[in-house]
């Protein structure tokens, strides 16, 4: 569903539903809500966004796990679309992808990454260097801009 499609969706939803749902589905519905308008705003910016939808497994004692297994995903569309892009912003701070993001470097792309400070790893920040960026900070710049607007 494209991202304003589920916007919509979302907005309708909380409208329609509100008043049946409880306090914890109303919270969770907004933040999917606040995570969508995150991604339109991004691609406002001009970023191509790669989408995967999480998925939801229930393990041997009855709790459900996420996990969005995008990791193939990402590298493989890094190195497929590698002639379409000069500059690569990757949200991840996952030092696996750092044989990619090196060889994407050596055919001259520039390459950002964008991670959670501390959640990001050592390595990762070590070969961004001046081309890390906390994703915590962006958020905030955001939510400034969107003050600013009003």
């Amino acid at each position: 569903m494209p991202l304003s499609g589920l916007e919509k969706y979302l907005v309708d939803l909380i409208k329609n539903e509100g008043k049946t749902l409880n306090e914890a589905e109303l919270l969770l519905l907004s933040r999917h809500l606040q995570r969508v308008r995150f991604y339109h705003k991004l691609l406002i910016f001009g970023y191509k966004l790669f989408l995967k939808p999480v998925k939801i497994y229930t393990q041997e004692d009855g709790t459900t796990k996420r996990k969005a297994n995008c990791d193939v995903d990402m590298a493989f569309h890094l190195m497929k679309e590698k002639d379409n892009f000069e500059r690569a912003v990757v949200l991840s701070g996952d030092g696996d992808f750092l044989p990619v993001l090196k060889h994407l470097r050596d055919e001259g792309k520039e390459v950002i990454i964008l991670g959670r400070g501390k959640r990001t790893a050592k390595e990762m920040k070590q070969f961004a260097g001046s081309d890390f960026r906390d994703f915590e900070y962006l958020r905030e710049r955001i939510k400034m801009a969107e003050k600013a607007e009003k």
